[in-house]
């Protein structure tokens, strides 16, 4: 959106001149079932270091009636533009500034954002406001460092729920239609909330150490609430409480713990103080596997952690957003890891096969940078939520944690909250506590690990003599070019890992660990390892074992002809995974071709117990035959693929996790007359598999494949809608209608989402998710020249979220060929698009040209 930008130098000259000490604000949202706009009137008390200064407020608004400084009216159309309020002659100390104001509702999941259920027709709104959308609600200094305490009065419909920050007081006035809120703690803007309608709730409460009460809430729309498991999320909730209590030797900071389940939500959840969003995707409406409960457990924790880690203390700039979500990542999986009764004890098995991965993948774009990022504006920040400030970030600091001690770190942890508790913080404050409580110098390890960018290589350089005895183990390592266009240069760095030595047992036929060793690698090519000379050299050599550090491991030949052989046998899962993630790594970096993979993926994958891994596999199949297989063999290894779903689909036990994602493997899959004869059969129930419940969401998946090969069209997409008319079933049709293979069903999905702003958010996406198809290249050919026309002007006119959607989904990466990179080349010199919008377009270039390597790998 064009005039919304902040710049960092404009953000510190503003802190250096202001402290903002409170809000009032006062929103009439009694409109909100029709929709339109929302009377905002806010009133901010703030102080001024010099007298005659000038700053501005932010705001975006339909329209500004009254802006009112120190008792003195201001002409609107003087000081309202480019979303911003100009104010002038400041006075010494206090000023109150007072703004009338017509605000939008959204339905982008930006700002308020308003949804109206198909079931009941009832209007849910809920607000969404990091990194700069607070301001699209009422008018305020949009920046984390102007902390200020907020009191929000609500006027809503009768009946109605509004929640908040603060505890919910009972409404006032006649019609109990106005709900005045006490005023929060200190926080940043970003972090205030209002979610209003007639939701359903569930309440309990988490009981502490010295009498702790805190209030617990579970809210969703009442159309999903036959489906909230309410206390499975109030039991991984109170885990959390226990937990991170415990390790951050704080009490929980706000009044209570509100957790709502809110519709077209365009994230995993957002940590609100006290009153936490999360998308309502999560209200399981079908049956789903483990993975499914324990990545919502992930994000629940994930969260939580944010009230102290983000919520408490807060970055002082978006520099170190990476740290508050890098630390919330960290935190929530080693609660699953270590908390007693945990469900998930093998969480760390699932960052090494989900989080890692999406590391390694972001690490080797052109975008790549440090982890401790260059944030000079708005635009930015919003386009680095990335795997390097979530998932690498969260690996340097599994390393971090490792190096330093767990101990130890949680004690650093203990006095930054004391020390920084309701402030804001940099880097060198975490890092100077645990130096503190540690004993260890950082300064380097900061540097070589949060200032530069790119991944290192481990590989053994093992020697033995004619008994197999070893002679000589070192490490060597390696710092690959970054990619082109990547700033930075190629750095090799210190890392704290693990060596597992593992064998074969006669009588379990399981691969075992004999021994363990850790050591410190050091920021050379080469580190000897004498622990391991004189010792019987194993059947596999892993490095990196327990996945301690951040790098791409490879195994030696030997290893690895082993684990080709036996990579199903580890008898623990995280050893299997990080050897499939390293597949995976080497077919992406056409090191191991796509029909090798396939091969070794046929070979393990029926012994592969963890689900989590299970799925992530059957995603990483079917992308490595439709981008990474030479066209020549793409069709025969897709037929070897979906017959094996198939029979591992029949074979998998009755009614487990295993069956019914190798149900959603096959559907993905299914090709021939009769593999999809046999989806028309279970969707009617003319077959069935034992076990398998064919229920509403997997029908939706099965329905979807015959869109997409032209055996459904409207008549029996429309009949599935009528079986579930509800906001998920909408999507899924939108989802089924743009997936169909006809030029008319393609260019109406276009138009609806190109030509086009009226879609909502959530429905926008489930049009690009049909609309891409790797069955219909020819099909799609013409909108590649299509993307490259218009999505500058889409850029240019939508919302952050709206256009980054497309952006990004509706980039031709199915058309893996050289000229789509020159196509994207010319693009990128002509068009002069913004520098969040050219990261975009060249990571999905970079895409693109790795496929075309693998290609080449796999001929």
């Amino acid at each position: 959106m064009p005039g919304t930008n902040l710049t960092r130098e404009e953000a510190q000259q503003r802190a250096k001149l202001l402290t903002v000490d409170s809000y009032e604000i006062d929103l009439d949202l009694s409109g909100a079932q029709e929709g339109g706009t929302f009377r905002s009137v806010t009133t901010v008390r703030f102080d001024s270091a010099e007298a005659g200064a000038e700053t501005f407020v932010d705001l975006v608004a339909d329209a500004v009636h009254e802006v009112v400084l120190n008792g003195h009216s201001l002409d609107v159309a003087a000081v309202f533009r480019d979303s911003r309020i100009a104010l002038k002659r400041l006075e010494a100390g206090p000023n109150e500034l007072k703004v009338v104001a017509d605000c939008a509702y959204t339905n982008t999941g930006e700002g308020l954002h308003r949804f109206v259920d198909p079931v009941d027709q009832q209007a849910y709104l809920y607000t969404q406001f990091e990194v700069p959308d607070a301001r699209r609600v009422f008018a305020n200094f949009e920046q984390p460092d102007l902390k200020a305490t907020f009191q929000f009065t609500v006027k809503a419909p009768t009946g109605w729920t509004v929640i908040s920050n603060s505890l919910t007081p009972e409404p006032e006035g006649p019609q109990g239609t106005v709900w005045v809120f006490e005023p929060t703690p200190r926080m940043s803007t970003y972090i205030t909330a209002l979610i209003v309608g007639p939701y359903h709730s569930v309440h309990s409460s988490y009981e502490g150490p010295g009498g702790q009460s805190v209030p617990l809430g579970i809210y969703c729309r009442p159309s999903l609430a036959e489906f909230l498991d309410s206390d499975a999320i109030f039991e991984v909730t109170r885990q959390g409480f226990a937990w991170f209590q415990e390790k951050f030797d704080y009490a929980y900071p706000f009044a209570k713990y509100d957790q709502l389940f809110v519709p077209e939500f365009n994230a995993g959840a957002m940590e609100n103080a006290g009153a936490v969003t999360i998308r309502d995707q999560y209200v399981f409406r079908s049956k789903v596997t483990d993975a499914a409960y324990e990545v919502r457990a992930e994000t629940i924790l994930h969260e939580l952690a944010h009230m102290w880690f983000g919520d408490l203390v807060t970055m002082e700039w978006w520099n170190d957003l990476w740290l508050n979500e890098s630390f919330a990542t960290y935190t929530s999986i080693a609660c699953q890891a270590y908390a007693p009764d945990s469900r998930w004890p093998h969480s760390w098995t699932t960052f090494a096969n989900s989080m890692k991965t999406w590391a390694y993948r972001q690490d080797q774009l052109p975008s790549t940078h440090p982890i401790m990022a260059e944030i000079n504006d708005l635009d930015d920040v919003l386009v680095n939520f990335d795997g390097i400030t979530y998932a690498k970030g969260a690996s340097v600091l599994k390393q971090l944690v490792a190096y330093v001690g767990m101990d130890e770190f949680f004690q650093g942890v203990q006095a930054y909250f004391k020390r920084h508790a309701f402030g804001n913080t940099r880097l060198s404050d975490l890092l100077g506590a645990l130096e503190e409580t540690s004993g260890r110098d950082l300064k380097s390890w900061s540097k070589a690990w949060l200032e530069t960018a790119g991944i290192n290589v481990l590989r053994p350089e093992i020697e033995t003599d004619e008994h197999g005895v070893i002679t000589s183990f070192a490490i060597r390592q390696e710092a690959p070019a970054l990619p082109a266009g990547a700033k930075g240069e190629p750095t090799l760095r210190p890392h704290r890992i693990a060596i597992g030595l593992y064998d074969l047992d006669d009588d379990s036929g399981k691969l075992l660990r004999g021994e363990r060793i850790e050591l410190d690698v050091t920021a050379s090519a080469s580190t000897q390892v004498p622990q391991l000379v004189g010792k019987r050299r194993p059947a596999v050599v892993l490095l990196n074992d327990d996945d301690l550090s951040y790098a791409k491991v490879r195994l030696d030949e030997q290893s690895l002809a082993f684990v080709t052989e036996h990579l199903g046998d580890f008898e623990s899962s995280l050893p299997r995974a990080l050897c499939w993630a390293s597949a995976w790594d080497m077919t992406r970096d056409a090191e191991l071709s796509t029909s090798a993979y396939l091969d070794l993926v046929l070979s393990g994958v029926g012994k592969e117990s963890d689900i989590g891994v299970v799925q992530s596999l059957h995603r990483q199949v079917k992308l490595a035959i439709d981008l990474y297989a030479a066209p020549s063999h793409r069709d025969a290894l897709l037929t070897r693929w979906t017959e094996a779903t198939l029979t591992h689909l029949r074979t998998a036990e009755a009614g487990s996790d295993h069956q019914l994602a190798w149900a959603r493997a096959f559907a993905a899959t299914a090709r021939t007359p009769e593999q999809l004869d046999l989806l028309e059969a279970l969707l009617e129930g003319g077959q069935t598999i034992e076990g398998l419940a064919v229920d509403t969401e997997l029908r939706w998946a099965f329905v979807q494949r015959l869109a997409v090969v032209g055996r459904f069209d409207e008549a029996e997409i429309g009949a599935e809608y009528e079986r579930d008319r509800t906001a998920a079933g909408e999507r899924h049709a939108a989802t089924a209608r743009a997936a169909r293979p006809t030029p008319e069903a393609k260019a109406e999905a276009w138009a609806s989402v190109v030509d086009s702003d009226k879609l909502p958010n959530a429905v926008q996406e489930a049009v690009i998710g049909g609309f891409v198809q790797t069955d219909q290249r020819e099909l799609l050919a013409p909108y590649v020249e299509k993307y490259f026309a218009a999505v500058k002007g889409v850029w240019d006119s939508r919302s952050h979220e709206m256009a980054q959607q497309i952006a990004v989904g509706l980039y031709p990466s199915i058309h893996v060929s050289p000229e789509t990179l020159t196509r994207t080349d010319e693009w990128l010199s002509a068009a002069n698009p913004s520098a969040a919008l050219r990261r975009l377009v060249s990571e999905s270039r970079a895409g693109v040209e790795r496929a075309l390597k693998a290609q080449s790998a796999d001929a």
